[in-house]
């Protein structure tokens, strides 16, 4: 049974093939947007795959997560390695959008080089934070980047966080 018109993974597998390994789907089929033998998909502005079947729009790994599991995932998809248009079954898991805020890169302006660790002026120290179901924790101020690091990684640890959660890329 269909639900708001989304593929079926029969339907799915009968129009693509999709390799584990590298991620990629390929037409199986003749169609308008994709050819027998092609590559199925383009990269949309937001750094994702997506791929048109039957007039629909898909991101290709929640097509991925289909094909591979015979359901859509129940809610988000989080790319393991923060590489958005990696799409090979073993990069992705499927979480919460709770789960999924502790899978992040560090943002592009951070100055420290520590993700929830910034120099506080007035103290003239770091200070270290964590964010845990929307509530900012205060973790301390601290003499040495080190020892602020520290204090973060051990706070990710405690509260779940995921081992690559503010690297800069992998």
């Amino acid at each position: 049974m269909k639900l708001n018109n989304l593929i079926t993974q029969s339907e799915l597998r009968e129009m693509l093939d999709y390799d584990q390994s590298t991620g990629e789907f390929v037409w199986k089929i003749n169609k308008r947007y994709g050819y027998k033998g092609r590559t199925a998909g383009s990269h949309v502005r937001t750094g994702y795959v997506q791929i048109i079947i039957n007039k629909e729009h898909y991101l290709a790994h929640r097509l991925a997560w289909l094909y591979v599991n015979g359901e859509f995932p129940p809610d988000q998809i989080d790319h393991i390695n923060h590489v958005r248009n990696d799409n090979r079954i073993k990069n992705l898991r499927t979480v919460s959008c709770k789960e999924n805020q502790k899978n992040k890169l560090m943002h592009k302006n951070n100055t420290s080089g520590v993700i929830g660790v910034h120099w506080y002026k007035p103290r003239m120290k770091w200070k270290a934070g964590i964010k845990v179901n929307g509530e900012l924790n205060h973790l301390g101020y601290f003499t040495s980047l080190r020892e602020a690091a520290k204090a973060r990684k051990e706070a990710e640890r405690k509260y779940g966080f995921h081992e690559n959660h503010g690297c800069l890329s992998l």
